[in-house]
């Protein structure tokens, strides 16, 4: 997706011989996908490239499997997925790459929804998943997920709700605001610079502006917007947030709390 927490998955089990880490040559397993992120409308196809960059020819095997992400952002793969995945819906072609170093092929997703599907975002992943080399002295595995985002017909809704907060400390000084935030709407949001304004206050005067570390909160989950803080300010102070919504929304929350 358009943030790092969701655009390709990389998901990389590799066992490397200890010298190869001071060897310049290319890595035995190196495959590359692009676009990071697929976006279809209703019933429609995509092509992804898969480039091996590796010194080994390689044999992907191409699945689809769903998706989610933990209340921190962090990505799991789901057999069949929640409510509203579509890995049902995905036809990939073909099912299996044999590519030589330097070769690039296309792997074709079509969707096809079905019958009375919900408005709004659905998604899965497009695995590709290297076997093994036959006689290969370590074996070496190699797992990419692409994060495929179906966009079903109907109204779309844009909902944050802002929930709790809670500061937490680290260990060299600095402080983490974490932010619970809420999709109640039926589209992926994505929280970042752009669209997130927070600033630490006392009285009436500004004096932090956080930066968000930017993330994504899929329909019906919900996540943490994390807002680290690293400067001297310390005591009690009010953090005001201000996150815009779709083209002219917003949710906005004002908290107190000491530092």
């Amino acid at each position: 997706m358009r943030a790092a927490a969701a655009a390709v998955v990389l998901l990389c089990l590799v066992l490397v011989p200890a010298a190869a880490g001071t060897s310049t040559e290319r890595p035995p397993i190196a495959l590359t996908a692009s676009p990071s992120h697929v976006m279809l409308s209703g019933s429609s196809r995509a092509t992804i490239h898969v480039a091996n960059l590796g010194a080994h020819s390689v044999v992907v095997d191409v699945s689809r499997a769903g998706f989610a992400l933990d209340v921190r952002g962090r990505p799991r793969i789901m057999r069949r997925g929640d409510r509203r995945a579509a890995v049902s819906w995905l036809t990939l072609r073909p099912r299996t790459l044999a590519l030589r170093p330097g070769q690039t092929k296309t792997v074709t997703v079509s969707s096809r929804l079905p019958v009375r599907t919900e408005p709004g975002d659905h998604d899965a992943l497009v695995l590709l998943v290297t076997r093994p080399r036959r006689r290969a002295a370590v074996a070496l595995r190699m797992r990419m997920g692409i994060v495929v985002v179906v966009r079903a017909p109907g109204t779309v809704v844009h909902r944050l709700e802002l929930r709790s907060l809670r500061v937490r400390r680290a260990s060299h000084g600095s402080v983490a605001l974490e932010l619970l935030v809420l999709n109640r709407g039926n589209v992926t949001e994505v929280l970042d610079s752009a669209r997130v304004d927070a600033s630490l206050r006392r009285r009436a005067t500004i004096v932090a502006t956080l930066r968000p570390e930017p993330r994504e909160v899929r329909p019906g989950t919900r996540g943490l917007l994390l807002l680290p803080y690293r400067g001297p300010l310390r005591g009690r102070v009010t953090l005001r947030v201000r996150i815009t919504v779709g083209r002219s929304g917003t949710a906005a929350r004002v908290f107190r709390l000491r530092l």
